[in-house]
């Protein structure tokens, strides 16, 4: 008998993997019902992914991309998500373009398809602060914080491979001070000079660490910069092993003109029996 599910495209924006699928003309339906985000983002019994992005119709843009974490609860923006977001609409033809926008619940986002890859405009970065009064971890030099779409939490570490991300990243995210949460990521220089600094993410909503962080590394690169560690534009290097560019103008604690670069890789595309 052949398949009579849904079509999905499985992607990876640096590690970050989600589960893609084409919404422009059938509602996603109990395809976004919490239960079933959490059913087939399992990476044991289910298609296994960080989030699922559905790409819809929009009255004000060219498509609209919703983003569903892997518990099934909405995020307002996800910067790698995105970045796949472009890379599919294109191939699938919903744009022509090599610019166009797209929206999302953190508004209206330009977007860019290159020979290196896609680029988004992401919205500015808010509430910048580089010395929260959090206790300092061994191996920990500063906690920061930006508001990139979502609340970050930025780490200086001297070295995230020896991280507990986990360990360390969860209390962090459920700190009291935190209305909503937050995000944890842990930055450090490459131990040669002039290489992409090294980012490791812990990721509210997964509650676990991800390959990477599209708004994480917006973040990072942001309180870097406030803090005089790096110069914008700045590059990343993501738990999994990819490129990623942040460019933006900082001021005070703020930052515009965000844009973040990076990979949307479409892994395969199936059928969704779920």
């Amino acid at each position: 008998m052949l398949p009579t599910g849904r079509t999905f495209f499985k992607m990876s924006g640096s590690g970050n993997d989600f589960i893609m699928v084409e919404a422009m003309r059938e509602p996603p339906g109990s395809l976004a019902h919490a239960e079933t985000v959490q059913r087939v983002c399992a990476r044991a019994t289910g298609i296994g992914a960080d989030g699922v992005v559905f790409l819809e119709p929009s009255d004000v843009a060219d498509y609209r991309m919703t983003y569903l974490n892997s518990d099934g609860s909405r995020a307002d923006l996800c910067g790698n998500a995105s970045l796949c977001s472009a890379r599919l609409a294109t191939e699938l033809g919903i744009v022509h373009n090599t610019e166009f926008r797209f929206e999302s619940d953190a508004g209206i986002l330009g977007a860019r398809l290159l020979p290196e890859g896609p680029e988004v405009d992401l919205p500015p970065v808010s509430e910048v602060r580089t010395g929260l009064p959090f206790r300092i971890g061994a191996g920990e030099r500063w906690i920061g914080f930006a508001l990139a779409g979502v609340p970050h939490l930025v780490v200086r570490v001297d070295d995230v491979a020896t991280v507990d991300v986990v360990g360390r990243g969860r209390p962090l995210r459920h700190d009291a001070s935190l209305a909503e949460g937050a995000n944890v990521n842990f930055v450090a220089p490459q131990k040669s000079d002039g290489g992409p600094w090294l980012i490791r993410t812990y990721e509210r909503g997964v509650e676990g660490e991800t390959l990477a962080c599209g708004t994480g590394t917006v973040a990072a690169g942001v309180a870097l910069a406030a803090r005089g560690e790096a110069a914008l534009p700045v590059g990343f290097r993501s738990r999994g092993g990819e490129a990623l560019q942040v460019r933006a103008g900082l001021d005070g604690r703020q930052a515009s003109d965000v844009w973040l670069g990076g990979q949307g890789k479409l892994v395969f595309r199936a059928v969704w029996e779920a």
